[in-house]
């Protein structure tokens, strides 16, 4: 054993102190909230206080890792995970011969409030689409329609406007099951593999994770494949529809010349359905071998097509319509990249919607970092080395937007998905190698620098996976209602590169430094804050923004950095803690308002630290919060999703997000306070 260092030796130095309960919040909503205050401490006991549960935490955080290095945490999506998947099964005609469906189901009936419905996240609405799946697939699971649970759901959904308001991506696995045409699902012509790069509408400008979903689906529609076997009367949802008309049609009928961007886009689709009917025979068999060859090319050295979720289902659609055999080496692969994402518990199987370890890795080692942990400790080795055999230096599909870089390299979200680095991902590892990786580490770390100065936006901010411009058009497409059809910049991705640029050497006097500040200074809120992108929300993007410019020594005294200073002083509750829920996404006055977290209070207090200092009273208060509501084993509770996958669509909860956050602001309050 290594000897302790001074923080892992005030476990024993410090009595132990019981941690209070996690504080409940009421379900769906947050009337009614009572917030206990912490009682007053010296600026002396809050830095003891924090040492305590630092040392606790870092080696609860230490305890985790895993034996070559790496960490990961499970990543808990909403209930579409298991009802999409149910749904497959039955559209591949598999439902009898699965016998992890029944767990499945088990969990799936888990997670429906009160009133009925699925929501994406704890305390959130009931989301129609994912309550309409989740009543389909259990009821083809066999659960009786007249059932209380079954009763209440259908309710809400007719309540709610019916089936058919259904967001498009459901509306595929309905005509998959042949309860509504393919005519009422948006045309996807394979022919879009041959778009070049000129037009405005062309695979590489929406989104990454759009085109590995629109472009197996593309196939799928364009066969109109549905389950071999037709449902019987009893297995339908026609009592799901208010308006089964309009069930079978996209969007609103209109006559004459359109007059707005959606009626264009619906012509558009009119017109596509129109050359479905009889397409070119060479143009579509050259497109549709084409658009196969780009989707086994992007599964090679992938755990599955974009390594997440919705394309993973969708890729065994398009080999099943293709006519795969199930024994087919792709088509076992497929399957097996999928169950790998189960979780079992008893008589339950939840589904995570992919894997999260260079990201946690990232996150843990940088938590060290903080900590001072030394480059040759041995989890900062491991760490160094499990993140250094992740580099991704072959050009992925960021080089149609980004060519002519030298030295290809970045750093992806999985264990295994090269064709997709992204950027938040590169910039937190790069910034943790930088920190804690030793001279090893250092090539990797230019080539990362050189890439993300490479993949910069021209609006001076970054996007996730591509060099992008803005389209906002492309929002209007039909099938653009999973609220991610393109990958613009972000302040909260800008705000993390800066902070790395930060660690690397570089300033506000670099122009790319001065481009990417000018673009957050644009994007700014008029109460001060940062909208958040992959995190919820304005606490995250706030904080990413104020501690990547304090990184890049911006003067935190300027009249807008003081401004969102000021929010977050406004938003931090009484008892120190910070909290915000999804919700802020649909209603933006809700924005700071919501259960208190670990993760959120740990953003709130390192966004305060680079604006105001670790020795002011709010960065104090929060440091009571977190020491006051660990847990012995040094860990915190978190129940809430903290984490954006689509706004207003998909949200996430990252499992680690509620140790490593806080870790980092403990010990970077810890090496900046004067303790006094």
């Amino acid at each position: 054993m290594p000897p302790q260092t001074p923080l892992e030796s005030l476990t024993q130095a410090i009595p132990v102190q019981p941690a209070h309960p996690p504080h409940r919040h009421p379900a769906g909503g947050l009337g009614g909230t009572v917030f206990r205050e912490v009682p007053s401490r010296t600026p002396r006991e809050s830095y003891r206080g924090a040492e305590h549960a630092l040392a606790k935490a870092k080696a609860h955080l230490l305890s985790l890792q895993r034996l070559d290095g790496h960490w990961c945490g499970e990543l808990q999506g909403d209930s579409i995970l298991e009802s999409e998947f149910i749904l497959l099964k039955f559209i591949l005609d598999q439902d009898d011969d699965d016998a992890n469906l029944p767990a499945i189901a088990n969990y799936l009936r888990s997670l429906q409030g009160a009133d009925g419905g699925w929501a994406m996240y704890p305390g959130g609405n009931a989301d129609l689409s994912g309550t309409v799946k989740a009543y389909f697939a259990l009821k083809l699971m066999g659960d009786d329609p007249a059932a209380p649970h079954m009763v209440a759901a259908r309710d809400l959904v007719r309540a709610l406007g019916g089936a058919e308001n259904c967001n498009t991506f459901t509306r595929f696995f309905f005509a998959g099951l042949g309860q509504i045409s393919y005519d009422a699902c948006p045309s996807i012509p394979p022919e879009v593999v041959f778009f070049p790069k000129w037009l405005y509408f062309n695979l590489y400008h929406v989104s990454a994770w759009t085109r590995t979903m629109i472009l197996p689906l593309g196939i799928v529609v364009s066969l109109r494949y549905t389950r071999r076997r037709a449902l019987t009367a009893d297995q339908r949802i026609d009592e799901l529809y208010v308006d089964k008309v309009a069930a079978n049609r996209l969007g609103e009928p209109f006559r004459g010349i359109p007059r707005t961007w959606k009626q264009v886009f619906l012509l558009i689709d009119r017109m596509l359905k129109r050359y479905e009917e009889s397409p070119v025979p060479t143009l579509r068999e050259k497109a549709m071998k084409k658009a196969e060859r780009w989707l086994l090319n992007h599964l090679d050295g992938s755990e599955g097509l974009g390594a997440i979720f919705p394309p993973m289902v969708y890729i065994l659609i398009v080999f099943r319509a293709l006519g795969y055999p199930d024994d087919h080496p792709r088509v076992i692969q497929a399957h097996k990249h999928l169950e790998e994402l189960f979780i079992r518990e008893g008589d339950e199987i939840r589904i995570q919607p992919c894997f999260s370890p260079v990201w946690d890795t990232g996150l843990s080692l940088q938590a060290l970092a903080e900590t001072g942990i030394a480059p040759d400790a041995p989890a900062a080795k491991m760490a160094t080395q499990w993140l250094l055999g992740k580099e991704c230096r072959n050009p992925g599909d960021w080089v149609r937007n980004c060519p002519g870089v030298e030295e290809p390299t970045g750093w992806f979200f999985e264990y295994a998905n090269p064709h997709y680095p992204d950027i938040d991902d590169t910039a937190m590892v790069v910034m943790a190698l930088k920190r804690a990786g030793g001279k090893a580490a250092e090539p990797a770390v230019e080539r990362g620098v050189k890439w993300i100065l490479a993949m910069q936006n021209l609006d001076g901010g970054w996007a996730a996976f591509d060099r992008t411009e803005n389209r906002p058009l492309l929002e209007k497409i039909p099938f653009a209602d999973h609220n991610a059809m393109q990958d613009p910049s972000c302040p909260d991705i800008a705000g993390r590169v800066l902070e790395c640029l930060g660690h690397c050497g570089f300033t506000t006097e670099h122009p790319a430094v001065e481009s990417a500040v000018e673009y957050i200074r644009t994007q700014q809120d008029p109460s001060g804050a940062w909208w958040g992108r992959w995190g919820v929300n304005f606490v995250y993007g706030t904080w990413q923004v104020l501690a990547g410019l304090k990184s890049v020594g911006m003067d935190m005294s300027v009249p807008w950095v003081r401004r969102a200073a000021a929010w977050l002083r406004s938003v931090q509750k009484p008892d120190g803690s910070f909290g915000e829920s999804a919700d802020s996404y649909e209603d933006p006055s809700l924005k700071g308002q919501g259960p208190s977290t670990p993760s959120q209070t740990a953003w709130g207090a390192m966004g305060l630290m680079a604006a105001v200092g670790a020795d002011d009273v709010a960065v104090r208060r929060a440091m009571d919060w977190l020491a006051t509501h660990q847990r012995e084993d040094g860990d915190w509770d978190e129940p809430y999703f903290t984490g954006t996958g689509f706004p207003k669509v998909f949200y996430l909860r990252y499992h680690l997000y509620k140790l490593y956050f806080p870790v980092t602001a403990l010990a970077r309050y810890h090496r900046l306070s004067a303790g006094v």
